[in-house]
């Protein structure tokens, strides 16, 4: 099992991470979809070759390959996204009108559940750090019907796959 790979290469000082690993993997406040698909577009805004690797292994059983596709897909647009709108934030009151001018289409067909792809946009969004993209994506799942126990639980998951990532880039350059 993939996600028991990266449990077993964290060390002792990461000992927080294999278990918080391990107990939102089984969480009841997502649906299995929802769930993989977060953890496969965390892992993918980690940029961590290993972690992108063992997670995706593991969500094959879990998601279709086009729930896959739709979670990288919420990965790479947010990486654009993030940088450009947290540029506009920085820049001021003179870009707030300036054309966003970038194709994000799949935006609109993203491949799975629209509300899917909303909550992983908002996990890759918290882990990039962009307070815009995360409370705008906050906004639409919850009103796609979904909790702040759900939208937390997401951010939980992007939040420790963050951190798993980190873990085992120390331990890969120790």
């Amino acid at each position: 099992m993939s996600i028991e790979n990266l449990r077993n290469a964290l060390p002792e000082y990461a000992k927080d991470q294999k278990l918080n690993l391990g107990s939102l993997t089984r969480s009841t406040e997502l649906n299995e979809q929802q769930l993989w698909g977060t953890l496969v577009a965390s892992a993918a805004a980690t940029r961590n070759a290993t972690v992108i690797s063992e997670i995706t292994d593991e969500a094959k059983e879990h998601l279709s390959e086009e729930a896959i596709d739709a979670a990288f897909g919420a990965a790479t647009v947010m990486a654009m996204n993030n940088v450009a709108y947290r540029a506009k934030n920085w820049l001021g009151d003179d870009y707030a009108q300036v054309k966003f001018g970038l194709r994000m289409n799949i935006i609109s067909k993203p491949g799975a559940d629209k509300v899917d792809f909303e909550l992983w946009s908002l996990a890759v969004s918290s882990i990039n750090g962009c307070e815009h993209c995360a409370v705008a994506h906050a906004n639409e799942v919850r009103e796609g019907g979904l909790t702040k126990e759900q939208v937390w639980e997401a951010v939980k998951v992007a939040s420790v796959v963050q951190a798993v990532a980190q873990t085992i880039t120390i331990e890969d350059a120790r």
